[in-house]
């Protein structure tokens, strides 16, 4: 068997992404660059391909767990943590909003927050503060679990509001069942903390929920 650095110039993943560019590589190429040596007789190509095969393309890999990952044959501790690194490296890149961004609707919220959220098994509630431009200050993860009213307190929400002069807040949150329409529970928080922003004098401009390709707009739906 032939290891990678055995294989002509052409067919290597590394050399292959250096003369052509990433966009140009497989899946299992690009995976095989980042596991960079395979391991109990097996190439990295063969290991990469495997990993694929099993947890059914790089959505699955991405979401196993370490100890699903460890049952790969040859799939240590540290190519399972350059795994990890890579995806979060992606993830962190979709959700990073460009310099001028500005969040004036909800489909822009929704590509923002759903790389952070999409795949979570608890519901996190997050506040954007915006600036008179409606350009982000700054982003608040409010809490994680079960949201209710006791925990989603207009405190919590406006709180980090006033203290970085805020113009305007938009929250959010996330439905692990990827059905994006709103319980009572969210409309009731959401009709709460448009009260206190119109006694605070910072606008509420939407209550978005991040479902599974798809989102639910208070605004929109003309619930606030």
């Amino acid at each position: 068997m032939k290891s990678v650095k055995e294989w002509p110039e052409t067919e290597r993943p590394r050399e292959r992404l250096l003369k052509h560019g990433a966009q140009n590589l497989t899946d299992a190429q690009l995976l095989a660059i980042i596991l960079r040596t395979g391991s109990n007789g097996k190439t990295v190509m063969e290991t990469a391909i495997e990993l694929l095969n099993k947890f059914g393309g790089l959505k699955g890999i991405e979401e196993a767990s370490i100890n699903e990952l460890q049952s790969v044959t040859g799939l240590g501790i540290a190519k399972i943590a350059q795994i990890k690194a890579s995806f979060e490296l992606g993830r962190r890149l979709l959700s990073q909003p460009a310099q001028e961004e500005v969040f004036n609707s909800a489909s822009l919220v929704y590509n923002y927050l759903y790389p952070k959220l999409n795949g979570l098994k608890k519901e996190v509630f997050i506040t954007l503060l915006l600036d008179t431009k409606l350009k982000l200050i700054k982003e608040i993860k409010v809490t994680e679990g079960i949201l209710t009213q006791t925990l989603i307190h207009p405190r919590e929400i406006f709180k980090e509001a006033v203290k970085e002069s805020a113009y305007a807040v938009i929250v959010a949150h996330n439905h692990p069942s990827g059905d994006p329409d709103p319980s009572e529970q969210d409309v009731e928080i959401t009709r709460k903390l448009k009260k206190a922003s119109e006694i605070l004098e910072i606008s509420l401009l939407d209550h978005v929920i991040i479902g599974n390709g798809k989102y639910f707009s208070m605004k929109e739906n003309k619930i606030i």
